[in-house]
């Protein structure tokens, strides 16, 4: 590979790294050609029980990895909506978060050390430190970077023992605040379930509506897993925590529901033959303004004209904050083109975010979605990083018209 970006940097020929090509923000589109290179013949895996690393090839499907691991007694933790159709490499690629990663953590937290090829065409392998405090470290650089400032190979990531005992449980709640008291009492106390989940009364709805006991309310569900001892601590604590802030038990058929159709993403193509435009928005916020943040981005959403759904969950917790994933359905004005009436619900949602000083993506990236909307969320950090892709790739090869491009930016405005 590296002889063919050392080619692509002196002819100028644009670089595209695709695994699974499944990220829904554009991120593997060739939107000026050039030459696209398959990652999947970098399969490899290393497992190091020592030190709980595995070494990994970054065009492995995610499955498979998971797969793999559990079959020798670990896991990685990491379980994405996307964890059938994706790679390890879109993972960092993308700072992605799976289902577990309240316990796990997103792939920051996994991820210890990578193998990359820069746009010069140079191979360059971090060292794998437990922690270390020698300079600023490179590898950091390759989270996020969507392909514009290198093509990881390989990725030594954090992995743990295979669970022996999963905790279900589910409560219902009759206001958001008080669900998100509730867990943020949990975390706060260093008490981190696996998988925790609130749906708003709309969502319930579509996800629970056999649960009697969540008509009209919001639905949380829990999965505490790790030795039998952690789990029976962990889902005690838990329950007493949303029975303090009036969740209403619901039992463990929720989550066994959850489990059945967590991977079932069928919705967002069913609207399209009718002519409706329907879309997901995740993004994060500290917990001091979770919940005006929740009626913020829903209001926003409503406000533009067409829009006829405007819903959240919540799917990713920390002891800091929280991240939501915004729903939104509708149908253009007469004459009005589609992709415009798109971008004026995305428009609305990234304003209203922005007002509490949200994060405009928490997982999914950016790419061609948010692209213009990156000045907005780093101000003068923003130049620093474009500063960093023009000396690491000073012809601008790796993936160019994404994240620093000028010319997007200024079409936000």
């Amino acid at each position: 590979m590296s002889e063919i970006v050392k080619f692509a940097n002196k002819e100028k020929i644009p670089i595209i790294p695709y695994g699974e090509g499944s990220g829904v923000v554009g991120a593997a589109l060739s939107i000026n050609g050039g030459i696209v290179i398959d990652m999947k013949h970098f399969q490899n895996i290393e497992i190091n029980a020592n030190n709980m690393t595995a070494s990994i090839g970054s065009g492995i499907n995610g499955a498979n990895l998971e797969r793999y691991l559990n079959e020798q007694g670990f896991t990685m933790g990491h379980i994405p909506q996307s964890v059938r159709t994706s790679s390890l490499g879109g993972y960092v690629a993308h700072r992605a978060a799976g289902q577990f990663s309240t316990k796990y953590g997103k792939m920051e937290d996994i991820l210890l050390g990578v193998e990359f090829v820069l746009p010069t065409g140079e191979i360059v392998q971090t060292k794998t430190y437990p922690k270390a405090s020698v300079g600023p470290m490179v590898d950091k650089l390759l989270l996020g970077n969507e392909g514009t400032l290198g093509i990881v190979t390989s990725a030594t990531c954090r992995i743990w023992p295979k669970p022996e005992k999963q905790g279900f449980l589910s409560f219902a709640f009759d206001k958001l605040k008080d669900a998100l008291d509730a867990i943020r009492t949990t975390l706060q106390s260093q008490i981190f379930p696996a998988v925790i989940r609130i749906y708003d009364n709309i969502e319930t709805e579509r996800h629970f509506p056999t649960e009697k006991k969540a008509k009209n309310r919001m639905m949380v569900i829990f999965v505490c897993e790790g030795t039998s001892r952690l789990v029976d601590l962990e889902t005690k604590i838990t329950a007493e925590n949303c029975v303090k802030y009036n969740g209403v038990d619901c039992g463990e058929g929720p989550v066994h529901h959850w489990f059945e159709t967590r991977f079932n993403v069928k919705e967002s193509s069913e609207f399209a033959p009718y002519g409706l435009v329907f879309d997901t928005i995740e993004m994060s916020c500290m917990w001091d303004v979770a919940d005006q943040f929740y009626t913020t981005v829903i209001e926003s959403m409503k406000a533009v004209p067409g829009v006829m759904l405007s819903s959240a969950h919540a799917s990713h917790f920390y002891t800091s904050g929280v991240c939501f994933y915004f729903t939104f359905g509708g149908s253009p004005r007469e004459g009005q083109d589609p992709f415009d009436f798109y971008n004026a619900v995305w428009d609305a949602a990234m304003k209203g975010l922005l007002s509490l000083k949200g994060s405009i993506s928490h997982h999914h990236g950016i790419r061609l979605n948010r692209s213009r909307w990156m000045q907005a969320e780093h101000g003068e950090e923003f130049k620093v990083m474009q500063k960093i892709k023009a000396l690491l790739d000073p012809n601008n090869i790796m993936n160019p018209g994404k994240l620093y491009d000028s010319k997007i930016q200024k079409s936000a405005k």
